[in-house]
């Protein structure tokens, strides 16, 4: 007899046909009523969510019988950890086997920004280069980094950014064991480099860490990447920035309120924006599910779960 498994969110579609192979799935993004359906649930303790979907206080409430919520997804900052914490419930996610993803996009929104590779593709594309020639743009080379976040992705963002001998320096709780300036402030990180990078976790620490005061330190020649989540920008104060020309440019993986982006942005030839997608390679969301379908394979036979997080 399968075990019952609640999918909160939908996941890669590969580690869907296997955790359907394996477990009775009830697929609750699909419901048109989800209270209804929550209600006619048979014993349900385990379940499936995203990264970005996550797991509210009010849903795990709905299921009394939870025991372990597997993330597909590194970021957990939508999962009502206390909650979980409370009622007993384990909580997985996958770290690790995305770090080289989120890393290599990261470096990718810059090049992109600073070079202005997706304008110059528009421009070739519409003819307008039979007319005239475009303006130049800024390199990366030997150019000064700021990193707001010093974990596992930023620092693989620093390596990468290394081999342009570009200058680094990061913001974080505390100063960790890094060949990099530690910056305790992050206006001050903002204010002495060309480009700054979010690669920090979501959550309540980190919400707005990327303020107004920070994004005006960054100035009108700086350029701002996000691979992190929406919530530790300023969303109003970066979209006012960029469209009045107080900062250089953006490339953008993630926003406030997916998939809504602001209309402004929409509009700017100096930012680069992306479908939250900087871990979507066919490689690393496989290794992702593997992760999820290992845990709840622990889980149900009564193991060590391979990622805890709660």
């Amino acid at each position: 007899m399968k075990h019952d498994v609640l999918m909160i969110s939908n996941v890669y579609e590969p580690t869907f046909k296997t955790l359907d192979g394996h477990y009775t799935l009830h697929h609750l993004w699909r419901a048109a009523d989800r209270d209804a359906m929550l209600a006619g649930l048979p014993r349900i303790t385990a379940a499936v969510t995203s990264g970005g979907v996550g797991a509210s206080r009010d849903l795990m409430a709905k299921v009394p019988q939870l025991e372990i919520i597997a993330c597909f997804g590194v970021g957990v900052d939508a999962i009502d950890l206390d909650y979980a914490r409370q009622r007993g419930i384990r909580v997985t996610n996958t770290p690790d086997v995305l770090t080289d993803e989120v890393a290599d996009l990261a470096l990718g929104l810059m090049l992109a920004t600073a070079r202005r590779i997706v304008e110059a593709d528009r421009y070739v594309r519409s003819g307008a280069w039979l007319r005239s020639t475009m303006h130049l743009n800024v390199r990366m080379h030997r150019k000064r980094l700021g990193i707001v976040g010093m974990g596992r992705i930023g620092q693989a963002i620093a390596a990468r950014a290394a081999a342009f001998n570009m200058q680094i320096a990061y913001h974080g709780p505390q100063a960790k064991d890094v060949p990099y300036r530690y910056e305790p402030d992050c206006v001050t990180l903002a204010r002495s480099v060309d480009f700054l990078v979010a690669a920090c976790p979501g959550g309540a620490a980190t919400r707005g860490i990327i303020s107004r005061a920070v994004i005006d330190a960054l100035g009108p020649k700086g350029i701002f990447i996000n691979i992190a989540r929406g919530s530790v920008v300023d969303e109003p104060a970066l979209v006012d920035a960029l469209v009045s020309g107080r900062l250089g440019g953006a490339g953008l993986d993630v926003f406030a309120d997916e998939p809504r982006v602001p209309e402004p942005l929409l509009k700017l030839d100096n930012v680069v924006l992306q479908p939250h997608q900087a871990s979507a390679t066919h490689e690393t969301r496989s290794a992702m599910g593997q992760l999820v379908i290992d845990n709840l394979a622990a889980y149900f036979s009564g193991r060590p779960l391979p990622t805890p997080v709660a």
